[in-house]
Formats: C-alpha cells, sequence, structure tokens
C-alpha cells in the first residue's frame, strides 16, 4: 500500500483512462447518447438477477433470492408475507422500528400475487415480496406521519414515486418505519442517540436494545436487519441511509444525486439543499441494492432536478483494475479503534484482490466542506424547519427542532450567498483530487451504534464531528454504498465505498466483494 496523505495536488489521469480502467463494457454504458438515456432505468441484461446468497432461513434471505423463490414457486408470497408479518410482530416490541402497519392489505396483496402468478402473470422482478418504507415517504392509504404532530392522522393520498415504482414492480408493502420530525432533526429528540419522534418514541438497535439504530432512516435499519423486511426505502440528507446501515449491519445505498425522484417525500425537490438529499435503498444484501436501485431510478415528471442517466452494470467491473484510496480515520472526528481497523482490513483486501491501494484523503477540503456545511444549514437561523412545520400544521415541534429555532441566528444574505459560490468551488476541488482514484474506502461514523442515553447536550447534530464521514458526500453527490466490513465485532462497522458521479456500478462492486471477504449481514441476536 502507498501512502499519499499529504498530496493534494491535481491529477493528470483523464477521464478516458478512468472509464478504461472500468471496463469496457461499463464505460460504453456511459456515452450518453439517447439509445443508451432511454434505457436508463431499466436494470441491466434482464429483469432477474441470479442471487449468490446462501442464507437458508426463509426471512433472512436476500430479496433477490425471495424473487427467484417466489418466481420459481418454491415459496408462495402469502407464505412469506405471513413469515415477516410474525418476525414483526415477535421482535418490533423491542426494537420499535415498524411505527404503522398494514398487515391486511399487504396479505390481500400476497394472495393476489399468488394468483397471478398461477396465470403466467409476474407483476416484475420483486413480485410478491414483501417490504417496509421509511415514515417520512407517502404511502396511499397508510397513516403517514413524517414524525410531525401536524400529519399524526394524515392518511397518505398517493404512494410517493420511489414507492410506487416498488409496487409496480410487484413489492408488497407491510408498513412505515420510524424517522424523525422531517428526518431532519438529528436524533429526533434532545439527550438521546438513535432515531425518534413525539408521535412514536425511540428505535432500537436489534443487535444491543440499550444502544441506537443511528438516524434518520434507523427504523428502517433496524427491522431489515432484524430480518421484519425484504427492503426498505429511507433517504440521505447527511447520512440517513448510510449512518444506519452501518450500525445496523446491513447495506445502503445513497445514489448519485438527482438520480431518484423525492416527490412524495416529506422533504421533497426543490430548495438551497436539494443536491444533498436521495433516496436509497436498505437491504441485507449487496445484490439487493444492485436489483432495487435502477427499479427506483430516472424522471418522474415531477421532480425537475432527476436526470435519466444510464444504470451500468457492477457486473462488468474487474475489482483488480481499481485505483483504491482509503483513510481510516478523517483526522476531524475522534474514530474509534475498531472502525479504523475495520477500513484497514477493508484496504488490505482490495490489495489482495490487486487493487492499486493508497492512504490519502483531501483533509483541507474536508474541513473547509465542514465548515460551510454547518455554517449553510444553520444560515436561515433554521427557519426552513419552522416551514416546514407550518406547512404541515404542526403546532408542536420536537424540542431538538425547537432548541434550534430558539437559539438560530440568521447570517446575512451577503454571506449566505458566498457559501454557496464556495461550496460549490470545493466541490470542484473534490472532484480533481478524485481523479487519480476510482473508489475511496472510509468510515461511515466514528464509532459503532453508540448507547440511547447520552443527556440533554450530548445529542447528534450535523455539527458534531462524527457527521463529517457521511456529509462530505451528500455536497459533492457523489455515489455511495456502505456494507458491513468488520468480521468479528459484536456491534456492525460499516465501509463506505465511494465512487465518482453516476458510477454506482463501481461502488456496489466494490461493496459486494468486501461482503464477501466479511460476510456482510450476521443475524442479530435479537
Amino acid at each position: 500500500m502507498k501512502n499519499n496523505i499529504a498530496v493534494q495536488g491535481k491529477s493528470n489521469q483523464s477521464r478516458r483512462k478512468f472509464l478504461a480502467l472500468v471496463g469496457a463494457s461499463s464505460a460504453a454504458a456511459m456515452t450518453f447518447s439517447p439509445a443508451n438515456l432511454s434505457a436508463s432505468i431499466q436494470p441491466p441484461n434482464s429483469p432477474y438477477r441470479v442471487s449468490k446468497d446462501e442464507t437458508d432461513e426463509l426471512i433472512f434471505m436476500s430479496v433477490t433470492k425471495l424473487s427467484e423463490m417466489i418466481r420459481t414457486k418454491k415459496v408462495s408470497s402469502v407464505e412469506l408475507t405471513q413469515a415477516y408479518i410474525d418476525r414483526i410482530e415477535k421482535v418490533n416490541y423491542h426494537l420499535n422500528a415498524v411505527v404503522m402497519q398494514c398487515f391486511e392489505r399487504a396479505l390481500d396483496e400476497a394472495k393476489a400475487a399468488d394468483a397471478a402468478l398461477k396465470k403466467k402473470q409476474i407483476r416484475g422482478p420483486l413480485h410478491g415480496v414483501p417490504m417496509t418504507l421509511k415514515d417520512s415517504f407517502e404511502a396511499e392509504g397508510v397513516i403517514s406521519t413524517g414524525g410531525t404532530l401536524g400529519r399524526i392522522d394524515y392518511v397518505g393520498k398517493k404512494d410517493a414515486t420511489v414507492l410506487a415504482r416498488m409496487r409496480q414492480n410487484g413489492a408488497i408493502l407491510l408498513g412505515k418505519t420510524n424517522t424523525p420530525e422531517f428526518t431532519l432533526a438529528g436524533g429526533g429528540m434532545r439527550g438521546v442517540r438513535t432515531t425518534g419522534n413525539i408521535i412514536y418514541g425511540l428505535s432500537k438497535n436489534p443487535y444491543d436494545l440499550t444502544r441506537g439504530t443511528s438516524g434518520s432512516s434507523g427504523g428502517a435499519g433496524s427491522i431489515v436487519a432484524a430480518g421484519g423486511a425484504g427492503f426498505d426505502i429511507g433517504t440521505d440528507w447527511g447520512g440517513s441511509v448510510r449512518l444506519p446501515s452501518s450500525t445496523n449491519g446491513i447495506a445502503g445505498l445513497k445514489p448519485t444525486s438527482v438520480r431518484c425522484p423525492r416527490t412524495g417525500h416529506i422533504v421533497d425537490y426543490g430548495g438551497v439543499f436539494d443536491s444533498w438529499q436521495q433516496p436509497g435503498p436498505m437491504a441485507r444484501r449487496v445484490e439487493d441494492l444492485m436489483l432495487l436501485t435502477p427499479l427506483m431510478s430516472g424522471p418522474d415528471g415531477m421532480d425537475a432536478a432527476v436526470v435519466p442517466m444510464p444504470w451500468p452494470d457492477p457486473e462488468q467491473i474487474d475489482i483488480k483494475r481499481l485505483k483504491v484510496a482509503y483513510y481510516p480515520s478523517n483526522l476531524i472526528a475522534d474514530t474509534a479503534e475498531e472502525t479504523q481497523n475495520t477500513i484497514k482490513q477493508a484496504a488490505k483486501w482490495m490489495e489482495e484482490a490487486g487493487a492499486e491501494v493508497t492512504e490519502d484523503m483531501p483533509l483541507e477540503i474536508f474541513t473547509e466542506l465542514g465548515e460551510i456545511r454547518r455554517e449553510l444549514v444553520s444560515g436561515d437561523a433554521w427557519a426552513f424547519l419552522k416551514r416546514a412545520g407550518d406547512l404541515h400544521g404542526s403546532k408542536t415541534l420536537s424540542e431538538s427542532i425547537q432548541n434550534r429555532l430558539d437559539n438560530g441566528t440568521p447570517i446575512s444574505a451577503d454571506r449566505y450567498s458566498e457559501l454557496l459560490t464556495l461550496q460549490d468551488k470545493n466541490r470542484t476541488r473534490m472532484l480533481q483530487w478524485f481523479q487519480k482514484y476510482d473508489v475511496i474506502l472510509c468510515p461511515t461514523t466514528a464509532t459503532p451504534a453508540e448507547e440511547i442515553d447520552q443527556g440533554i447536550g450530548s445529542e447528534w447534530t450535523s455539527s458534531k464531528p462524527g457527521a463529517s464521514y457521511c456529509g462530505p458526500y451528500n455536497t459533492t453527490g457523489w455515489p455511495v454504498t456502505v456494507v458491513r466490513g468488520d468480521a468479528n465485532g459484536a456491534l456492525p462497522v460499516g465501509v463506505q465505498c465511494v465512487a465518482h458521479p453516476w458510477r454506482e456500478d463501481v461502488s456496489l462492486a466494490v461493496a459486494q466483494y468486501l461482503e464477501s471477504r466479511s460476510g456482510g449481514w450476521r443475524r442479530p441476536m435479537i
């Protein structure tokens, strides 16, 4: 391995050389011709991926494997749906991860899926597979609160785009999973380090019930890890898919910014932070992220930022030809030894695969991006959270939000405009630095899951150093896959696999290789 931590200069490696590195077939897929664009939201080659999952217990199998078993009639959708319902009813009392259920409707849809299969009618690659959904997304006919009191009894009128696409491809919704208010309230409640809100309370980690789930897709991470659903869809504004994927030991993907529509999310599209947020799938196995993401992607005629980009196939990536940068610590957060060791081991595995591995990071840029992000997000004295409350009729906001509103100080319009310019300049600097490499391996968060009871004043916020691992990649908009990287830990430690814009294929291929070495998700004790 090489060490380039001090190197901050530009690389001479060209884009053409980068595309050659990751494989001719994949590079061809990234030629942005109209023919490629028209197929951009379709899965590669075939709607049906072949599963590599060797799990033998039904509720813990990958979505890819379960869909195969349903199509080949080795298991019925009704059998699988009932198994997940039974699992939720067994573990959710402890986890408080699923906060609203629609079990009767799910069983009716499972019966219809089995009847359709008998007629050789398959709705799509998710035919008959049950899922849960982060409560910040609207779901038709299901109470969808977004964790805010103004929507305590709001019944969704229309499925959010990403949910509609899952259901159009055969998925069955079991219920909604817990999230902090508007997904943007840190942990959601002051003094605690987990997902929670004033409607549904706190969610817990299935590996240790005294530990948090992270957030904001914490309920999703918890129930998927515990085998209560095939998959979930979260959102990531500052790590909200990646953090709970890491602390709950599952796989999660934050796609490239504006690949997937935000339509139907309680904090949807538009505004100054528009490019920070993306929906992303969360599942037990990386192969499921490969299956789910292209189904979610592409314009919906509502979210105007979304573009119809090609979806290159991760199976075409040759791991041994990649150039890898890694950093066990960003020298900003106080990073635990087990976290650092997990990243070092991941780097060693990549080196053993034949990849060129270098320890390197743009520390100066990370530091500036963090400072810019912290000042931007509070620059209007958190007025955007007040507007969200007013929009949804919430007269009482969670204490963590109200505390920000009470103590926020706005900056000048001149400074706000300057920060946006500085943010874009640093995004360019990040991209220039990254030209030397194909993928980055780094921590997702500074520590494994923390104790829930932290005390007032210690709650998670965007200003905490532990957020410094995720925030830069929301600012850049780059795709990041998280996969469990520790081989023997009691608490999971996730590895971030960061790739160039629109190169989810590289990120996913690396994550799947690391999963094959670490074992990836492992069943919790609960």
